[in-house]
């Protein structure tokens, strides 16, 4: 079961057909999804929400979808993601670009790091975020993740940012949880 996370302005649910448009926009952009494997056609963006739920299946956690708690607009998505081939795990972010410069990303992030922390138990996390990609990297730098190395990553370079450890920070994100969450492995 995939959790239902909130913070002040964002549900954080799983991934419906219903995103598909959303979606099918955010990667048919090459701009916008050149870091996350894009662009995309509308067919090969059915197919991440897909990959999305499945990691879910295969790992126990992964990527939620974000919508807006003041208009339901879809923001894009967020999550924990580690699928095979990646360095480690990882917290990774992408908005729409209507929805660029409000800290939502951010606010998202720090939500799934902190079930990664209080829920799964994990010690760490990283963001691997690629050159060139200064909006991702100006979101990690705010979550307080700092550079630890570069890495060649799917034919791009890539910065590795370590997030503070588990234990060193406290979080003022919205500490609401489900039932869901609670009974979430």
């Amino acid at each position: 079961m995939i959790p239902v996370l909130e913070t002040k302005r964002l549900i954080m649910r799983e991934r419906r057909e219903s995103d598909l448009d959303a979606m099918a926009d955010f990667y048919a952009d090459g701009e916008l999804s050149k870091f996350v494997g894009g662009p995309l056609n509308r067919d090969d963006a059915w197919r991440r929400i897909a990959l999305d739920l499945g990691h879910w299946h295969l790992r126990g956690y992964g990527n939620w979808a974000l919508q807006e708690k003041a208009t339901s607009d879809f923001v894009g998505w967020c999550g924990l993601w580690n699928p095979e081939g990646f360095p480690e795990r990882e917290v990774g972010w992408g908005l729409m670009k209507s929805k660029h410069g409000h800290g939502f990303a951010t606010e998202a992030a720090q939500r799934a790091r902190d079930y990664a922390y209080q829920t799964l138990g994990w010690e760490t996390v990283i963001s691997l975020v690629a050159f060139g990609n200064d909006r991702s990297l100006r979101v990690a730098e705010r979550l307080g993740a700092v550079f630890e190395s570069v890495t060649q990553f799917r034919g791009m370079e890539c910065a590795i940012y370590r997030h503070p450890p588990a234990r060193s920070f406290s979080s003022n994100v919205s500490q609401a949880h489900t039932k869901e969450e609670a009974a979430c492995p």
